[in-house]
């Protein structure tokens, strides 16, 4: 969860599963002492319970008493050290077989998700493959068109169909498979390009500012939702600050967020100056040392002139009010627009810099290629992707995570 962010180390205690042996081991051996022993032994222990009622039988039990020292100095206690170490033993393994069944759950999950996709991009180069026994001018073609309908996009298709064309000549390449790992390899190197320099890191004695933008409908005010719980969980202070007065009921919509969340949100009324409302949520911040800032900004259209004047002046009272901030602009992109995504990310790019993009709603569209689209064209990270509406369907992308769920067979 987010590994793009610096987190806090949680101190595991170590002393408490000490405990626990000690006191199995104590009630262990108290059952032994009393029921231990051969089969002749537990034979014997039957007539104690006549010995009580008739009195006759009763110096039976006296020639027993030698036998019942034999269990302790034979070696009944290593058995019974040995069922302790495989008490506690066995619970750590529970944990972590656990953790490792949730995350191929996960990579199902994402599996699952993605099928639009997987059906429009490599079940389709599956089935092209399966019909050709060699790589010639004609696989190339259709190859094209299954990339572009899957909104690889005009520009990165032709990059990447040249790339191949080379390789396959340079190694001698004939087998159309081969031809299928080369595309994967090369998409992965388009999604995870420049993301692992762009790692953020928490400013220190400061709150970390995350300037949210985007369009009407991308499911901004959502996404923000999302990430405030993974900073929760991440054991992080969070403020959310509803900067988005102009859209009717959208700073109530972030103020359920906060309730969920059990976060404090910073609104104003309806038609307020959105600056001002930056400005009181970052005093707040600052004061009362909140880890991180979410602020939540107004869906405009893009190609509006005035509107994105709003978000430069959004964000110089940011940067006056604290040095340096916003440390992340977080551009909203809706995976279904296709390639009017990427007209979206160089206007707002222009405007205020974007550093990063989390991509919503993958799961209802069969053009996923626009993920590498955006990487390679606009050499931005994405941070997070949309696959589903609960909360924990925004996943923070990995590019091979990403890939190898694309490309898995059924």
């Amino acid at each position: 969860m987010l590994g793009w962010f610096k987190r806090k180390k949680k101190k595991t205690p170590e002393s408490e599963p000490a405990v626990q042996p000690e006191s199995v081991r104590n009630n262990l051996e108290a059952e032994e002492s009393g029921i231990a022993g051969d089969a002749a032994a537990v034979a014997e222990l039957t007539p104690e319970t006549t010995p009580e009622t008739t009195p006759e039988p009763a110096p039976e039990p006296q020639p027993e008493s030698p036998p019942e020292p034999e269990p302790e100095p034979e070696p009944e206690q290593p058995p019974n050290e040995s069922r302790d170490e495989e008490t506690t033993p066995s619970e750590k393994p529970a944990a972590e077989e656990k953790q490792e069944k949730q995350a191929p759950s996960m990579f199902k999950r994402l599996t699952e998700r993605l099928s639009r996709t997987r059906e429009s991009l490599t079940q389709r180069m599956d089935e092209l493959f399966l019909g050709k026994k060699v790589i010639d001018a004609d696989l190339f073609d259709e190859l094209e068109e299954i990339l572009v309908t899957a909104d690889l996009g005009i520009a990165t298709t032709q990059e990447l169909l040249e790339f191949s064309r080379k390789k396959v000549h340079r190694d001698g390449l004939s087998d159309p498979q081969s031809l299928k790992k080369i595309i994967k390899d090369q998409l992965k190197s388009y999604m995870s390009g420049g993301i692992e320099s762009a790692e953020l890191i928490l400013p220190d004695g400061e709150p970390f500012v995350i300037m949210v933008v985007g369009v009407n409908g991308v499911g901004k005010t959502t996404t923000i939702g999302k990430i405030a719980r993974k900073f929760l969980q991440a054991d992080r202070s969070v403020l959310l600050v509803a900067a988005d007065t102009f859209r009717a009921a959208a700073s109530s919509q972030l103020k359920i967020w906060g309730d969920r969340n059990q976060i404090r949100v910073i609104a104003q009324h309806e038609g307020a100056d959105p600056s001002s409302v930056v400005y009181d949520g970052l005093s707040v911040a600052k004061n009362d040392n909140y880890d991180v800032v979410l602020v939540d900004t107004a869906g405009r259209l893009h190609t509006k002139v005035n509107l994105m004047e709003e978000l430069k002046k959004i964000k110089r009272v940011m940067n006056k009010q604290l040095s340096g901030a916003p440390h992340e602009v977080l551009l909203v992109i809706d995976a279904t627009t296709g390639q009017n995504g990427i007209s979206q990310a160089n206007l707002f790019n222009d405007a205020v810099g974007v550093t990063g993009i989390a991509l919503t709603k993958l799961d209802g569209t069969a053009k996923g290629g626009i993920v590498a689209n955006i990487t390679r064209e606009l050499q931005l990270p994405i941070r997070f992707i949309g696959v589903g509406e609960k909360v924990e369907d925004l996943r923070d992308f990995d590019a091979e995570e990403f890939i190898e769920a694309l490309f898995t067979s059924d």
